[in-house]
């Protein structure tokens, strides 16, 4: 049993692949008539509206319903289900397919009206159809009905049973017919078989194509249609063929040539010869091909067929070519079209390769090299120069200076055609041969200099010479007759420095002199640099108070000696604040503003005599100082 089943199912696989129903054994023409239900970016396409009684759904049919999908991915995968399957269409993954669960009754799966056919012409009806079932079930049979309007049929075609099985497969089901006087005509499909438990099909890429006779053709008098001739020579081609009689009543007949942008008709070439006639060829693929029909349809592209078609194709001659002109040390590459063979020759070299490489190029290597090419037996040269170039001689200006920081100086580079400074920071111009060079910090400049084929290189360095960093230090405050030291610092490219002015300085030429002012003063620090470039320069104010001297004692007795407190320096303070208290801490005195004496008095009367204790703010710089006072009478 085990070989009887594996002899039916290989059995079933072949014919499976068999095209199944009559076809045209003669010359076809382009489809007339393509119904491919179109293609998409989603899975599910558009209904085909009112061409079809089953109802329409954007997913899995059911029995009596139908979809326009791109595959069956997901409908019915399980082990007794549907094969999944994608569309038929060749080389077309977003086009659709009629995927359709066949209704429990048989009725029109599918009808359509067909454009205007040719009378008199015969057509081959073709169409591509699967079983979707996976296992043995309900198996589907298709007619295929081509009638008039007037509803007389002119073809009814039967696929019988369409096996099914473990291995999908797409079968070709085909007819011929022929168009009578009534030219439009109606397309039906239908399903004779029941529904359920199977008869689910698939349908895909119906067309109609003119059939026409059978022509025995010769290229000048041999079978084989395809001959080849070199570019620039001179051929003749007779295109002969021998058309069986009896097929069309009055047959006509146009030749047509293809050179790469579809077919056209040759005027006034309407004989089963035809003569091709090249003069200096062209390189390229030239197409002929007879067509025919009824010679009152020949003109109309929907009722004729084309017989098998002649190629000639013309090979390009050889054409050299090559990557330079180079530099020497660099590599240049000699190049060819594609052919069957290479030879080349040139300085002290020879090769068989396509595309060889000169390695490390030297001026022994420039001048003519010969390309020999061998292509479908045509045989040519071509020349190409090498051109070794050397290298630009750069010169610039100078390789290193020095400049002040904010200062600018002139870059110079000569020996090419176009230049390229970097960094261009800086830079007035980096494309020019001799731009301005303003750089705040130490650069090197590096410009690349062109001959056109060849770059070089140079370097420029300029270093930047920067103001020094001068601190002459914090301001001081002093009493008169006191000494401070100056905190100077200095930092970067400094060659002398000096304290303007010197006056009461222990040592003006030290960083940290001793200053020893009787009045306020500002001193500067200034450093200098042998380059001649901007000093570096700070101050430092020194602020000198008078010497307080605070008497401990007065005796306010009117005796006209000593009768008040009196400070002489702080009259030289006109914010100064005084406060004045008892031994209780009683406030008894307070002045705020220009400095007032004191009397010894509280509210008019006469204090006794006592030890007072005083707190005196000068100014927000001075400390503040506090002492006492002996009141004596």
């Amino acid at each position: 049993m085990r070989t009887i089943f594996l002899f039916l199912l290989v059995l079933m696989i072949f014919y499976k692949l068999e095209v199944v129903g009559q076809q045209c054994t003669g010359a076809l023409g382009e489809p007339v008539v393509n119904i491919d239900f179109n293609r998409g970016s989603s899975v599910f396409g558009q209904s085909v509206s009112n061409a079809t009684t089953y109802r329409f759904v954007a997913g899995t049919p059911n029995d009596g319903e139908y979809t326009i999908s791109k595959n069956t991915n997901g409908m019915y995968n399980d082990d007794y289900g549907w094969h999944q399957i994608t569309n038929h269409t060749p080389n077309d993954p977003n086009g659709y397919m009629m995927i359709v669960n066949a209704s429990i009754d048989p009725g029109i799966i599918y009808q359509t009206s067909l454009p205007a056919l040719c009378p008199g012409t015969t057509y081959e009806f073709s169409g591509w159809i699967i079983n979707l079932l996976n296992y043995s079930g309900k198996k589907p049979n298709i007619s295929f009905q081509i009638e008039t309007k007037l509803g007389k049929v002119l073809k009814e075609y039967a696929t019988g049973e369409i096996p099914d099985g473990p291995t999908p497969e797409w079968i070709k089901y085909s007819t011929i017919f022929k168009v009578e006087d009534e030219t439009e005509l109606i397309l039906k499909i239908v399903n004779l078989g029941m529904g359920g438990s199977g008869n689910d099909v698939a349908f895909d890429d119906i067309a109609f194509r003119p059939c026409g006779p059978i022509a025995t053709q010769h290229l000048n008098l041999k079978d084989d249609l395809n001959a080849t001739l070199c570019e620039n020579d001179i051929g003749n081609y007779r295109f002969e063929a021998n058309v069986s009689d009896n097929f069309y009543a009055n047959p006509g007949y146009q030749w047509q040539v293809n050179t790469g942008t579809g077919w056209n008709d040759i005027s006034g070439e309407t004989e089963t010869v035809y003569v091709a006639k090249f003069d200096g060829a062209r390189p390229g693929t030239y197409q002929y091909r007879l067509n025919t029909a009824e010679k009152n349809n020949i003109n109309f592209p929907s009722c004729r067929v084309a017989f098998p078609t002649f190629t000639i194709k013309v090979n390009s001659k050889a054409k050299a070519g090559n990557s330079g002109p180079v530099c020497v040390g660099q590599s240049i590459q000699l190049s060819s079209d594609e052919a069957d063979s290479y030879f080349w020759e040139g300085p002290n070299f020879s090769s068989k390769e396509k595309n060889p490489v000169l390695l490390n190029a030297s001026k022994e290597m420039s001048g003519i090299y010969v390309l020999t090419v061998t292509s479908n037996g045509c045989t040519t040269s071509d020349t190409t120069t090498v051109t070794i170039l050397n290298p630009p001689k750069v010169i610039t200006n100078f390789q290193e200076a020095e400049i002040c920081v904010g200062n600018s100086i002139e870059l110079s580079a000569s020996g090419g055609k176009t230049y390229l400074w970097s960094p261009i920071d800086g830079l007035s111009d980096p494309h020019t041969s001799h731009p301005i060079a303003t750089p705040i910090e130490n650069t090197t400049y590096s410009v690349a200099v062109s001959n056109g084929a060849c770059v070089e290189y140079a370097n420029i360095s300029i270093t930047v010479i920067k103001k020094p960093v001068v601190n002459a230090g914090k301001d001081i405050t002093i009493f008169a007759g006191q000494s401070t030291r100056l905190q100077g610092q200095i930092s970067g490219n400094y060659d002398s420095f000096k304290w303007v002015p010197s006056e009461y300085l222990d040592d003006p030429k030290s960083l940290n002199p001793i200053a020893t002012p009787p009045t306020d003063i500002n001193y500067a620090l200034v450093a200098s640099s042998e380059h001649g470039c901007l000093p570096g320069l700070d101050s430092v104010f020194v602020k000198t108070y008078p010497k307080i001297s605070i008497p401990n004692s007065f005796s306010p007795n009117g005796d006209g000696i000593n009768d008040v407190w009196e400070i002489p320096s702080a009259h030289k303070f006109p914010q100064i604040s005084i406060k004045i208290i008892d031994r209780n801490g009683q406030l008894i005195y307070q002045s705020n503003g220009p400095f007032k004496p004191w009397d010894g008095t509280l509210n008019g009367n006469n204090l006794p005599v006592a030890i007072y204790y005083y707190r005196i703010n000068f100014n927000n710089e001075l400390p503040t100082f506090s002492g006492w006072i002996n009141l004596i009478r």
